[in-house]
Protein backbone atom coordinates (compact mmCIF):
# COMPACT_ATOMS: atom_id res chain seq x y z
CA UNK A 1 0.00 0.00 0.00
CA UNK A 2 1.36 3.43 -0.98
CA UNK A 3 0.42 6.59 0.88
CA UNK A 4 3.46 8.86 0.31
CA UNK A 5 5.25 10.12 -2.79
CA UNK A 6 2.44 8.80 -4.97
CA UNK A 7 3.40 10.80 -8.03
CA UNK A 8 6.92 9.40 -8.18
CA UNK A 9 6.11 5.84 -7.12
CA UNK A 10 2.99 5.38 -9.26
CA UNK A 11 3.52 7.64 -12.26
CA UNK A 12 7.29 7.98 -12.67
CA UNK A 13 9.12 4.90 -11.33
CA UNK A 14 7.33 2.48 -13.69
CA UNK A 15 8.78 4.44 -16.63
CA UNK A 16 12.27 4.15 -15.12
CA UNK A 17 11.63 0.40 -15.01
CA UNK A 18 10.80 0.22 -18.70
CA UNK A 19 7.06 0.94 -18.92
CA UNK A 20 5.99 3.05 -21.89
CA UNK A 21 2.17 2.86 -21.92
CA UNK A 22 -0.33 3.78 -19.21
CA UNK A 23 -4.04 2.93 -19.09
CA UNK A 24 -5.91 5.14 -16.63
CA UNK A 25 -9.48 4.95 -15.40
CA UNK A 26 -10.27 7.88 -13.11
CA UNK A 27 -13.52 9.32 -11.84
CA UNK A 28 -12.11 12.82 -12.26
CA UNK A 29 -9.07 14.00 -14.19
CA UNK A 30 -7.53 17.25 -15.35
CA UNK A 31 -5.69 18.21 -18.49
CA UNK A 32 -3.14 20.08 -16.38
CA UNK A 33 -2.26 16.79 -14.66
CA UNK A 34 -1.81 15.06 -18.01
CA UNK A 35 0.47 17.81 -19.27
CA UNK A 36 2.42 17.81 -15.98
CA UNK A 37 2.89 14.05 -16.22
CA UNK A 38 4.16 14.18 -19.81
CA UNK A 39 6.50 17.09 -19.09
CA UNK A 40 7.96 15.56 -15.92
CA UNK A 41 8.84 12.31 -17.68
CA UNK A 42 10.26 14.18 -20.65
CA UNK A 43 12.41 16.34 -18.37
CA UNK A 44 13.53 13.75 -15.82
CA UNK A 45 13.75 10.57 -17.90
CA UNK A 46 14.04 11.96 -21.44
CA UNK A 47 11.38 9.56 -22.64
CA UNK A 48 8.00 9.79 -24.36
CA UNK A 49 5.17 7.59 -23.12
CA UNK A 50 1.63 6.78 -24.24
CA UNK A 51 -1.25 7.74 -21.93
CA UNK A 52 -4.75 6.35 -22.46
CA UNK A 53 -7.30 8.00 -20.18
CA UNK A 54 -10.95 7.30 -19.40
CA UNK A 55 -12.74 9.95 -17.31
CA UNK A 56 -15.58 8.25 -15.48
CA UNK A 57 -17.88 10.74 -13.75
CA UNK A 58 -19.11 12.60 -16.83
CA UNK A 59 -22.65 11.10 -16.74
CA UNK A 60 -23.11 12.76 -13.32
CA UNK A 61 -20.92 15.89 -13.46
CA UNK A 62 -20.38 16.56 -17.15
CA UNK A 63 -17.05 18.12 -18.10
CA UNK A 64 -15.84 21.68 -17.59
CA UNK A 65 -15.18 23.57 -20.80
CA UNK A 66 -11.59 24.42 -19.85
CA UNK A 67 -10.64 20.79 -19.22
CA UNK A 68 -12.55 19.58 -22.27
CA UNK A 69 -10.84 22.01 -24.63
CA UNK A 70 -7.47 21.34 -23.01
CA UNK A 71 -7.92 17.57 -23.35
CA UNK A 72 -8.76 18.10 -27.02
CA UNK A 73 -5.66 20.23 -27.49
CA UNK A 74 -3.44 17.61 -25.85
CA UNK A 75 -4.93 14.88 -28.03
CA UNK A 76 -4.76 16.75 -31.35
CA UNK A 77 -1.94 19.30 -31.08
CA UNK A 78 0.45 18.78 -28.17
CA UNK A 79 0.67 14.96 -28.00
CA UNK A 80 -1.41 13.62 -30.91
CA UNK A 81 0.51 10.35 -31.19
CA UNK A 82 0.82 9.71 -27.47
CA UNK A 83 -2.44 10.73 -25.75
CA UNK A 84 -5.98 9.43 -26.05
CA UNK A 85 -8.82 10.57 -23.82
CA UNK A 86 -12.39 9.28 -23.58
CA UNK A 87 -15.37 10.24 -21.42
CA UNK A 88 -17.83 7.75 -19.97
CA UNK A 89 -21.20 8.81 -21.39
CA UNK A 90 -23.50 5.95 -20.36
CA UNK A 91 -24.78 5.52 -16.82
CA UNK A 92 -23.87 4.43 -14.29
CA UNK A 93 -20.93 6.77 -13.86
CA UNK A 94 -17.49 5.36 -12.98
CA UNK A 95 -15.81 6.49 -9.76
CA UNK A 96 -12.93 3.98 -9.95
CA UNK A 97 -9.23 4.90 -10.02
CA UNK A 98 -7.01 2.38 -11.80
CA UNK A 99 -3.51 2.71 -13.28
CA UNK A 100 -2.11 -0.09 -15.47
CA UNK A 101 1.43 0.17 -16.85
CA UNK A 102 2.71 -1.82 -19.85
CA UNK A 103 5.90 -2.07 -21.88
CA UNK A 104 4.46 -2.60 -25.31
CA UNK A 105 2.10 -5.53 -24.71
CA UNK A 106 4.02 -6.74 -21.65
CA UNK A 107 2.38 -5.90 -18.28
CA UNK A 108 4.70 -4.10 -15.86
CA UNK A 109 2.72 -2.97 -12.81
CA UNK A 110 -0.70 -1.75 -11.75
CA UNK A 111 -2.21 0.39 -9.00
CA UNK A 112 -5.72 0.83 -7.65
CA UNK A 113 -7.07 3.05 -4.89
CA UNK A 114 -8.46 6.48 -4.09
CA UNK A 115 -6.32 8.94 -6.09
CA UNK A 116 -7.92 10.64 -9.09
CA UNK A 117 -5.70 11.60 -12.01
CA UNK A 118 -5.30 15.17 -10.79
CA UNK A 119 -2.33 17.10 -9.44
CA UNK A 120 -4.19 17.73 -6.22
CA UNK A 121 -4.65 14.01 -5.56
CA UNK A 122 -0.99 13.27 -6.31
CA UNK A 123 0.33 16.12 -4.16
CA UNK A 124 0.70 16.60 -0.42
CA UNK A 125 -2.59 18.53 -0.31
CA UNK A 126 -4.67 15.35 0.10
CA UNK A 127 -4.25 11.98 1.75
CA UNK A 128 -4.69 9.23 -0.80
CA UNK A 129 -3.98 5.50 -0.93
CA UNK A 130 -2.99 3.31 -3.85
CA UNK A 131 -2.12 -0.38 -3.76
CA UNK A 132 -0.40 -2.55 -6.34
CA UNK A 133 -2.48 -5.02 -8.31
CA UNK A 134 -2.31 -7.03 -11.50
CA UNK A 135 -1.94 -4.65 -14.47
CA UNK A 136 -3.75 -7.22 -16.66
CA UNK A 137 -6.85 -6.72 -14.52
CA UNK A 138 -6.45 -2.95 -14.87
CA UNK A 139 -6.17 -3.22 -18.64
CA UNK A 140 -9.17 -5.57 -18.83
CA UNK A 141 -11.20 -3.14 -16.73
CA UNK A 142 -10.16 -0.28 -19.02
CA UNK A 143 -11.24 -2.30 -22.06
CA UNK A 144 -14.57 -3.21 -20.47
CA UNK A 145 -15.52 0.48 -20.27
CA UNK A 146 -14.69 1.48 -23.83
CA UNK A 147 -18.14 0.68 -25.22
CA UNK A 148 -19.62 3.21 -22.78
CA UNK A 149 -17.21 6.02 -23.72
CA UNK A 150 -16.66 8.54 -26.47
CA UNK A 151 -13.41 10.22 -27.47
CA UNK A 152 -12.99 13.81 -26.29
CA UNK A 153 -12.28 14.75 -29.91
CA UNK A 154 -15.58 13.38 -31.26
CA UNK A 155 -17.25 16.07 -33.38
CA UNK A 156 -20.60 15.50 -31.64
CA UNK A 157 -19.25 15.19 -28.10
CA UNK A 158 -21.68 17.78 -26.72
CA UNK A 159 -24.59 15.56 -27.77
CA UNK A 160 -23.31 12.81 -25.49
CA UNK A 161 -22.16 14.64 -22.34
CA UNK A 162 -22.73 18.08 -20.92
CA UNK A 163 -19.86 20.53 -21.40
CA UNK A 164 -20.15 23.38 -18.90
CA UNK A 165 -18.59 26.79 -19.10
CA UNK A 166 -16.35 27.07 -16.05
CA UNK A 167 -18.03 30.27 -14.94
CA UNK A 168 -21.28 28.31 -14.63
CA UNK A 169 -19.80 25.18 -13.11
CA UNK A 170 -20.37 26.37 -9.55
CA UNK A 171 -24.05 26.91 -10.39
CA UNK A 172 -24.24 23.32 -11.63
CA UNK A 173 -22.87 22.10 -8.30
CA UNK A 174 -25.33 24.29 -6.40
CA UNK A 175 -28.23 22.87 -8.42
CA UNK A 176 -27.15 19.33 -7.59
CA UNK A 177 -26.97 20.12 -3.87
CA UNK A 178 -30.36 21.86 -3.91
CA UNK A 179 -31.90 18.77 -5.51
CA UNK A 180 -30.58 16.83 -2.51
CA UNK A 181 -32.58 19.11 -0.18
CA UNK A 182 -29.87 21.50 0.96
CA UNK A 183 -30.83 25.17 1.46
CA UNK A 184 -28.18 27.31 -0.20
CA UNK A 185 -27.77 31.07 -0.29
CA UNK A 186 -28.21 32.41 -3.83
CA UNK A 187 -26.03 35.30 -4.95
CA UNK A 188 -27.36 37.93 -7.34
CA UNK A 189 -23.87 38.59 -8.73
CA UNK A 190 -22.76 37.17 -12.08
CA UNK A 191 -20.93 33.87 -11.72
CA UNK A 192 -17.63 35.34 -12.81
CA UNK A 193 -17.74 37.99 -10.12
CA UNK A 194 -18.28 35.31 -7.49
CA UNK A 195 -14.85 33.84 -8.19
CA UNK A 196 -11.64 35.10 -6.50
CA UNK A 197 -9.92 37.40 -8.98
CA UNK A 198 -6.78 39.52 -9.40
CA UNK A 199 -5.87 42.21 -11.92
CA UNK A 200 -2.29 42.09 -13.21
CA UNK A 201 -0.65 45.00 -15.02
CA UNK A 202 1.31 44.24 -18.16
CA UNK A 203 3.39 47.37 -17.51
CA UNK A 204 6.34 47.75 -15.14
CA UNK A 205 6.38 49.72 -11.90
CA UNK A 206 7.08 52.94 -13.81
CA UNK A 207 4.12 52.49 -16.12
CA UNK A 208 6.18 51.50 -19.15
CA UNK A 209 6.00 48.30 -21.20
CA UNK A 210 9.37 46.50 -20.90
CA UNK A 211 11.15 46.16 -24.26
CA UNK A 212 13.03 42.94 -23.43
CA UNK A 213 10.89 41.18 -20.82
CA UNK A 214 7.24 40.41 -20.17
CA UNK A 215 5.39 40.43 -23.50
CA UNK A 216 8.71 41.28 -25.22
CA UNK A 217 10.86 38.60 -23.59
CA UNK A 218 11.71 37.13 -26.98
CA UNK A 219 12.93 40.46 -28.38
CA UNK A 220 16.57 39.51 -27.82
CA UNK A 221 18.09 38.69 -31.22
CA UNK A 222 21.58 38.39 -29.75
CA UNK A 223 20.34 35.30 -27.85
CA UNK A 224 18.54 33.97 -30.94
CA UNK A 225 15.26 33.83 -29.07
CA UNK A 226 12.00 33.17 -30.87
CA UNK A 227 10.59 36.74 -30.95
CA UNK A 228 7.12 35.76 -29.68
CA UNK A 229 8.45 34.35 -26.39
CA UNK A 230 6.71 36.05 -23.49
CA UNK A 231 5.53 35.75 -19.91
CA UNK A 232 3.18 37.59 -17.55
CA UNK A 233 5.02 39.16 -14.62
CA UNK A 234 3.40 38.76 -11.21
CA UNK A 235 3.84 41.50 -8.61
CA UNK A 236 5.03 40.42 -5.16
CA UNK A 237 1.59 41.14 -3.69
CA UNK A 238 0.32 38.23 -5.81
CA UNK A 239 3.22 35.79 -6.16
CA UNK A 240 3.72 35.68 -2.38
CA UNK A 241 0.14 34.45 -1.93
CA UNK A 242 -1.53 31.12 -2.77
CA UNK A 243 -3.74 32.57 -5.50
CA UNK A 244 -1.75 30.68 -8.15
CA UNK A 245 -0.41 27.14 -7.68
CA UNK A 246 3.20 26.60 -6.57
CA UNK A 247 5.97 26.45 -9.13
CA UNK A 248 5.86 22.68 -9.67
CA UNK A 249 2.16 22.61 -10.63
CA UNK A 250 0.77 23.12 -14.14
CA UNK A 251 -2.62 24.77 -14.52
CA UNK A 252 -5.17 25.27 -17.26
CA UNK A 253 -6.14 28.79 -18.32
CA UNK A 254 -9.34 29.30 -20.31
CA UNK A 255 -9.48 32.71 -21.98
CA UNK A 256 -12.44 35.01 -22.57
CA UNK A 257 -12.19 34.28 -26.32
CA UNK A 258 -12.40 30.54 -25.69
CA UNK A 259 -8.74 29.59 -26.09
CA UNK A 260 -6.79 27.27 -23.76
CA UNK A 261 -3.28 27.74 -22.37
CA UNK A 262 -1.45 25.25 -20.15
CA UNK A 263 0.64 27.40 -17.83
CA UNK A 264 3.12 27.23 -14.97
CA UNK A 265 4.99 29.65 -12.78
CA UNK A 266 8.67 30.32 -13.45
CA UNK A 267 11.69 32.48 -12.61
CA UNK A 268 12.99 33.51 -9.18
CA UNK A 269 10.24 33.51 -6.54
CA UNK A 270 7.91 32.04 -9.19
CA UNK A 271 7.11 35.60 -10.23
CA UNK A 272 6.14 34.85 -13.84
CA UNK A 273 3.45 32.91 -15.67
CA UNK A 274 4.63 31.11 -18.80
CA UNK A 275 3.51 28.37 -21.18
CA UNK A 276 6.23 25.75 -20.54
CA UNK A 277 5.43 23.57 -23.54
CA UNK A 278 6.21 26.52 -25.80
CA UNK A 279 7.17 29.90 -24.34
CA UNK A 280 5.94 31.63 -27.49
CA UNK A 281 2.28 30.74 -26.98
CA UNK A 282 1.54 33.62 -24.61
CA UNK A 283 3.32 36.09 -26.88
CA UNK A 284 1.45 34.82 -29.93
CA UNK A 285 -1.82 35.01 -28.05
CA UNK A 286 -1.46 38.65 -26.96
CA UNK A 287 -0.15 39.75 -30.37
CA UNK A 288 -3.21 38.20 -31.97
CA UNK A 289 -5.54 39.97 -29.54
CA UNK A 290 -3.73 43.28 -30.08
CA UNK A 291 -3.83 42.92 -33.85
CA UNK A 292 -0.09 43.23 -34.40
CA UNK A 293 2.10 40.94 -36.55
CA UNK A 294 3.53 37.74 -35.10
CA UNK A 295 7.03 38.32 -33.78
CA UNK A 296 6.64 42.11 -33.82
CA UNK A 297 7.63 44.03 -30.65
CA UNK A 298 4.68 45.03 -28.45
CA UNK A 299 4.53 48.72 -27.53
CA UNK A 300 2.57 50.39 -24.76
CA UNK A 301 0.70 52.25 -27.48
CA UNK A 302 -0.61 48.91 -28.77
CA UNK A 303 -2.16 48.16 -25.38
CA UNK A 304 -3.58 51.68 -25.04
CA UNK A 305 -5.08 51.50 -28.52
CA UNK A 306 -6.60 48.11 -27.68
CA UNK A 307 -8.19 49.53 -24.56
CA UNK A 308 -6.38 48.05 -21.56
CA UNK A 309 -2.90 47.54 -20.13
CA UNK A 310 -3.74 44.74 -17.71
CA UNK A 311 -5.34 41.31 -17.56
CA UNK A 312 -7.69 39.66 -15.06
CA UNK A 313 -7.33 36.14 -13.67
CA UNK A 314 -10.24 34.34 -11.98
CA UNK A 315 -9.54 31.26 -9.87
CA UNK A 316 -11.97 28.44 -10.59
CA UNK A 317 -10.05 25.76 -8.67
CA UNK A 318 -6.44 24.87 -7.90
CA UNK A 319 -5.75 23.72 -11.46
CA UNK A 320 -8.13 25.90 -13.49
CA UNK A 321 -8.26 29.65 -14.15
CA UNK A 322 -10.17 32.04 -16.38
CA UNK A 323 -8.15 34.84 -18.03
CA UNK A 324 -10.06 37.90 -19.18
CA UNK A 325 -8.38 40.35 -21.54
CA UNK A 326 -11.61 41.76 -22.93
CA UNK A 327 -12.03 45.52 -23.07
CA UNK A 328 -15.50 45.12 -21.59
CA UNK A 329 -14.02 43.51 -18.47
CA UNK A 330 -11.72 46.49 -17.93
CA UNK A 331 -14.37 49.13 -18.49
CA UNK A 332 -17.38 47.23 -17.19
Amino acid sequence: MISENLFDKVLIEPVRNGADSLFVVSGYATAAMTFHHFETIKKDIKKQIHINLIVGMCPYDGMSLSNHKAFQQLATIDFPDFFKCSYVVNSPQVHSKSYAWFQGKKPVCGFIGSANYTQNAFSKNQRELLAQYDPKLGFDYFQSLISDTIYCTHHEIENYTEIYRDTYYARRKKEQLEKQGLQLITSEKPDLQDLPAVRISLLDNKGALPQRSGLNWGQRPEYRREPNQAYIRLPSAIYKTEFFPPRSVHFTVLTDDNKVLICARAQDNAKAIETPHNNSLIGEYFRYRLGIPSGHPVAKEDLVRYGRTDVDFYKIDDETYFMDFSVYARNG
